[in-house]
Protein backbone atom coordinates (compact mmCIF):
# COMPACT_ATOMS: atom_id res chain seq x y z
CA UNK A 1 0.00 0.00 0.00
CA UNK A 2 1.15 3.56 -0.63
CA UNK A 3 0.13 6.85 0.82
CA UNK A 4 1.40 10.23 1.92
CA UNK A 5 2.34 13.50 0.30
CA UNK A 6 6.07 14.13 0.13
CA UNK A 7 8.37 15.95 -2.22
CA UNK A 8 10.06 12.87 -3.62
CA UNK A 9 10.05 9.90 -1.25
CA UNK A 10 6.78 7.95 -1.19
CA UNK A 11 5.89 5.90 1.86
CA UNK A 12 5.34 2.22 1.08
CA UNK A 13 4.15 -0.41 3.56
CA UNK A 14 3.60 -4.04 2.59
CA UNK A 15 2.87 -7.12 4.70
CA UNK A 16 5.29 -9.68 3.27
CA UNK A 17 4.29 -12.68 5.34
CA UNK A 18 2.76 -13.76 8.65
CA UNK A 19 2.80 -16.86 10.81
CA UNK A 20 0.79 -19.67 9.28
CA UNK A 21 -2.60 -20.33 10.95
CA UNK A 22 -2.28 -17.43 13.43
CA UNK A 23 -5.68 -17.90 15.08
CA UNK A 24 -5.00 -21.60 15.59
CA UNK A 25 -1.61 -20.79 17.11
CA UNK A 26 -3.21 -18.30 19.48
CA UNK A 27 -5.90 -20.81 20.40
CA UNK A 28 -3.35 -23.54 21.14
CA UNK A 29 -1.18 -21.16 23.17
CA UNK A 30 -4.10 -19.91 25.28
CA UNK A 31 -5.59 -23.41 25.65
CA UNK A 32 -2.27 -24.74 26.90
CA UNK A 33 -2.61 -22.35 29.84
CA UNK A 34 -6.25 -23.21 30.62
CA UNK A 35 -6.65 -26.87 29.64
CA UNK A 36 -5.66 -30.24 31.08
CA UNK A 37 -4.94 -31.37 27.51
CA UNK A 38 -1.33 -31.34 26.37
CA UNK A 39 -0.34 -28.98 23.52
CA UNK A 40 -0.03 -32.05 21.26
CA UNK A 41 -3.58 -33.14 22.08
CA UNK A 42 -4.88 -29.61 21.49
CA UNK A 43 -3.25 -29.49 18.05
CA UNK A 44 -4.57 -32.94 17.20
CA UNK A 45 -8.10 -31.66 17.86
CA UNK A 46 -7.47 -28.56 15.75
CA UNK A 47 -6.05 -30.55 12.85
CA UNK A 48 -8.86 -33.10 13.05
CA UNK A 49 -11.29 -30.16 12.85
CA UNK A 50 -12.93 -31.20 16.12
CA UNK A 51 -12.70 -27.52 17.06
CA UNK A 52 -14.34 -25.31 14.45
CA UNK A 53 -12.93 -22.05 13.13
CA UNK A 54 -15.79 -20.02 14.62
CA UNK A 55 -15.18 -21.52 18.06
CA UNK A 56 -11.46 -20.78 17.75
CA UNK A 57 -12.13 -17.19 16.71
CA UNK A 58 -14.61 -16.63 19.57
CA UNK A 59 -12.28 -18.15 22.16
CA UNK A 60 -9.29 -16.08 21.00
CA UNK A 61 -11.40 -12.92 21.01
CA UNK A 62 -12.47 -13.51 24.61
CA UNK A 63 -8.91 -14.20 25.73
CA UNK A 64 -7.61 -11.06 24.03
CA UNK A 65 -10.01 -9.00 26.14
CA UNK A 66 -8.46 -10.32 29.36
CA UNK A 67 -5.06 -8.76 28.79
CA UNK A 68 -3.26 -12.14 28.82
CA UNK A 69 -0.52 -11.06 26.43
CA UNK A 70 2.26 -13.68 26.41
CA UNK A 71 0.58 -16.04 23.85
CA UNK A 72 0.43 -13.12 21.42
CA UNK A 73 4.21 -13.28 21.06
CA UNK A 74 3.79 -16.51 19.10
CA UNK A 75 2.12 -14.79 16.13
CA UNK A 76 4.62 -12.95 13.94
CA UNK A 77 4.37 -10.52 10.99
CA UNK A 78 7.00 -9.48 8.44
CA UNK A 79 6.77 -6.02 6.83
CA UNK A 80 8.64 -4.26 4.04
CA UNK A 81 8.65 -0.49 4.60
CA UNK A 82 10.19 2.11 2.27
CA UNK A 83 10.34 5.85 1.79
CA UNK A 84 10.10 6.91 5.43
CA UNK A 85 12.30 9.59 6.95
CA UNK A 86 15.24 9.19 9.28
CA UNK A 87 13.19 11.28 11.70
CA UNK A 88 10.64 8.46 11.76
CA UNK A 89 13.29 5.76 12.00
CA UNK A 90 14.78 7.31 15.15
CA UNK A 91 11.37 6.88 16.80
CA UNK A 92 10.58 3.47 15.33
CA UNK A 93 13.73 1.71 16.52
CA UNK A 94 12.93 2.67 20.10
CA UNK A 95 10.54 -0.28 20.06
CA UNK A 96 12.93 -3.01 21.16
CA UNK A 97 10.96 -5.94 22.61
CA UNK A 98 9.32 -8.40 20.23
CA UNK A 99 10.54 -6.64 17.11
CA UNK A 100 13.55 -6.98 14.81
CA UNK A 101 14.76 -4.41 12.25
CA UNK A 102 16.98 -4.43 9.21
CA UNK A 103 17.46 -0.86 7.98
CA UNK A 104 19.02 0.61 4.85
CA UNK A 105 22.55 1.75 5.65
CA UNK A 106 23.86 5.22 4.89
CA UNK A 107 27.35 3.80 5.31
CA UNK A 108 27.24 1.09 2.65
CA UNK A 109 24.69 2.68 0.31
CA UNK A 110 25.85 5.64 -1.78
CA UNK A 111 23.03 7.92 -2.86
CA UNK A 112 24.00 8.67 -6.45
CA UNK A 113 20.97 10.61 -7.64
CA UNK A 114 21.46 14.10 -8.96
CA UNK A 115 18.97 15.16 -6.35
CA UNK A 116 18.50 13.23 -3.14
CA UNK A 117 14.95 12.21 -2.37
CA UNK A 118 13.54 13.43 0.91
CA UNK A 119 10.38 13.60 2.98
CA UNK A 120 8.81 17.02 3.54
CA UNK A 121 6.17 17.49 6.25
CA UNK A 122 3.03 19.21 4.98
CA UNK A 123 3.40 21.77 7.77
CA UNK A 124 6.27 23.35 5.77
CA UNK A 125 3.95 23.79 2.79
CA UNK A 126 1.20 25.26 4.96
CA UNK A 127 3.75 27.72 6.37
CA UNK A 128 4.82 28.58 2.80
CA UNK A 129 8.42 27.62 3.58
CA UNK A 130 8.55 24.58 1.30
CA UNK A 131 10.65 26.40 -1.32
CA UNK A 132 13.32 27.25 1.26
CA UNK A 133 13.18 23.63 2.49
CA UNK A 134 13.71 22.34 -1.06
CA UNK A 135 16.50 24.81 -1.71
CA UNK A 136 18.41 23.69 1.38
CA UNK A 137 18.01 20.03 0.42
CA UNK A 138 19.22 20.80 -3.09
CA UNK A 139 22.42 22.32 -1.69
CA UNK A 140 22.83 19.34 0.61
CA UNK A 141 22.40 16.98 -2.35
CA UNK A 142 25.04 18.81 -4.36
CA UNK A 143 27.54 18.85 -1.50
CA UNK A 144 26.95 15.16 -0.76
CA UNK A 145 27.60 14.28 -4.41
CA UNK A 146 30.76 16.39 -4.50
CA UNK A 147 31.98 14.76 -1.29
CA UNK A 148 31.51 11.23 -2.69
CA UNK A 149 33.12 12.23 -6.02
CA UNK A 150 36.07 13.65 -4.08
CA UNK A 151 36.67 10.25 -2.48
CA UNK A 152 35.08 10.93 0.91
CA UNK A 153 33.67 7.59 2.11
CA UNK A 154 29.87 7.36 2.16
CA UNK A 155 30.07 6.73 5.91
CA UNK A 156 31.61 10.21 6.28
CA UNK A 157 29.65 11.96 3.53
CA UNK A 158 26.43 10.94 5.31
CA UNK A 159 27.24 13.36 8.14
CA UNK A 160 25.50 16.13 6.19
CA UNK A 161 22.36 14.13 5.41
CA UNK A 162 19.25 15.47 7.20
CA UNK A 163 16.46 13.77 9.14
CA UNK A 164 14.40 14.27 5.96
CA UNK A 165 16.54 11.68 4.13
CA UNK A 166 14.49 8.54 3.36
CA UNK A 167 15.26 5.07 4.64
CA UNK A 168 13.90 1.53 4.24
CA UNK A 169 13.11 -1.26 6.71
CA UNK A 170 12.56 -4.98 6.74
CA UNK A 171 10.71 -5.65 9.99
CA UNK A 172 9.70 -8.75 11.95
CA UNK A 173 7.26 -8.00 14.77
CA UNK A 174 5.09 -10.18 16.99
CA UNK A 175 1.45 -9.46 17.72
CA UNK A 176 2.05 -8.40 21.34
CA UNK A 177 4.49 -5.68 20.27
CA UNK A 178 2.26 -4.67 17.37
CA UNK A 179 -0.48 -3.97 19.90
CA UNK A 180 1.93 -1.83 21.92
CA UNK A 181 3.09 0.06 18.82
CA UNK A 182 -0.53 0.82 17.89
CA UNK A 183 -1.26 1.89 21.48
CA UNK A 184 1.29 4.68 21.16
CA UNK A 185 1.63 5.46 17.47
CA UNK A 186 -2.03 5.52 16.47
CA UNK A 187 -2.69 8.12 19.14
CA UNK A 188 -3.18 11.55 17.57
CA UNK A 189 -0.31 12.84 19.74
CA UNK A 190 2.13 10.71 17.72
CA UNK A 191 3.99 12.44 14.91
CA UNK A 192 2.05 12.39 11.63
CA UNK A 193 4.53 10.26 9.67
CA UNK A 194 4.87 7.37 12.09
CA UNK A 195 1.12 7.52 12.75
CA UNK A 196 0.52 7.14 9.02
CA UNK A 197 3.00 4.26 8.72
CA UNK A 198 1.48 2.32 11.63
CA UNK A 199 -2.02 2.93 10.25
CA UNK A 200 -0.86 1.32 6.99
CA UNK A 201 0.65 -1.61 8.91
CA UNK A 202 -2.69 -2.08 10.63
CA UNK A 203 -4.52 -1.87 7.30
CA UNK A 204 -2.26 -4.56 5.84
CA UNK A 205 -2.99 -6.89 8.78
CA UNK A 206 -6.72 -6.11 8.55
CA UNK A 207 -6.67 -7.11 4.89
CA UNK A 208 -5.70 -10.69 5.75
CA UNK A 209 -6.62 -11.10 9.44
CA UNK A 210 -9.58 -8.87 10.33
CA UNK A 211 -10.26 -10.88 13.50
CA UNK A 212 -6.88 -9.82 14.89
CA UNK A 213 -6.76 -6.31 13.43
CA UNK A 214 -9.82 -5.24 15.42
CA UNK A 215 -7.59 -5.17 18.52
CA UNK A 216 -5.00 -2.89 16.89
CA UNK A 217 -6.17 0.46 18.21
CA UNK A 218 -4.81 3.54 19.96
CA UNK A 219 -4.59 2.90 23.70
CA UNK A 220 -7.93 4.67 24.30
CA UNK A 221 -9.72 2.13 22.07
CA UNK A 222 -12.53 0.00 23.51
CA UNK A 223 -10.37 -3.10 22.99
CA UNK A 224 -7.43 -1.50 24.80
CA UNK A 225 -7.63 0.73 27.93
CA UNK A 226 -10.87 2.43 26.88
CA UNK A 227 -9.88 5.83 28.23
CA UNK A 228 -7.26 8.53 27.62
CA UNK A 229 -4.31 8.81 30.01
CA UNK A 230 -2.61 11.76 28.31
CA UNK A 231 -2.50 15.27 29.79
CA UNK A 232 -5.94 16.85 30.10
CA UNK A 233 -5.09 19.71 27.72
CA UNK A 234 -4.03 17.21 25.05
CA UNK A 235 -7.20 15.20 25.62
CA UNK A 236 -9.36 18.26 24.88
CA UNK A 237 -7.54 18.74 21.56
CA UNK A 238 -8.17 15.16 20.44
CA UNK A 239 -11.15 14.49 18.12
CA UNK A 240 -11.70 11.17 19.93
CA UNK A 241 -12.44 13.00 23.20
CA UNK A 242 -16.09 13.09 22.07
CA UNK A 243 -16.31 9.31 22.48
CA UNK A 244 -13.57 8.54 25.03
CA UNK A 245 -13.42 9.52 28.72
CA UNK A 246 -10.31 11.01 30.31
CA UNK A 247 -8.73 9.29 33.30
CA UNK A 248 -9.52 12.31 35.48
CA UNK A 249 -13.24 11.72 34.89
CA UNK A 250 -12.87 8.10 35.99
CA UNK A 251 -11.07 9.15 39.16
CA UNK A 252 -13.78 11.73 39.81
CA UNK A 253 -16.46 9.03 39.53
CA UNK A 254 -14.53 6.85 41.95
CA UNK A 255 -14.16 9.72 44.40
CA UNK A 256 -17.88 10.42 44.14
CA UNK A 257 -19.32 6.92 44.19
CA UNK A 258 -16.54 4.68 45.50
CA UNK A 259 -16.75 3.06 48.90
CA UNK A 260 -13.76 5.10 50.08
CA UNK A 261 -11.60 7.85 48.67
CA UNK A 262 -8.43 6.95 46.82
CA UNK A 263 -5.35 7.62 48.93
CA UNK A 264 -1.64 7.59 48.28
CA UNK A 265 0.07 4.35 49.33
CA UNK A 266 2.24 4.80 52.39
CA UNK A 267 4.48 2.56 54.46
CA UNK A 268 1.52 1.48 56.59
CA UNK A 269 -0.19 -0.06 53.56
CA UNK A 270 2.99 -1.86 52.49
CA UNK A 271 3.45 -3.15 56.06
CA UNK A 272 -0.02 -4.69 56.00
CA UNK A 273 0.83 -6.55 52.81
CA UNK A 274 4.21 -7.67 54.18
CA UNK A 275 2.62 -9.00 57.35
CA UNK A 276 -0.08 -10.84 55.41
CA UNK A 277 2.52 -12.39 53.08
CA UNK A 278 4.86 -13.06 56.03
CA UNK A 279 7.71 -11.25 54.32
Amino acid sequence: METGKSTHATMQVKLIDYARAPLEKLYAAFRTCYSADTPIEIWQKIEAEKIGHDRIREFVGERLKTGHASPLEQVVFWFAIAGVSRSLSHQFVRHRIGISFEQQSQRYVKFKQERLTYVMPESWTRAKLDDEFAELLQKTSELYRRAVDAGIPAEDARFILPNAAPTNFHVMVNFAEMLHICDLRLCVRAQWEIRRMVALMRAEIKRVLPEIAVFLQPKCGENRMGYCDEALQDYHKCPLSRVRPHKSALFELYERYGSRKAQALGEAEFQVVEEQEQL
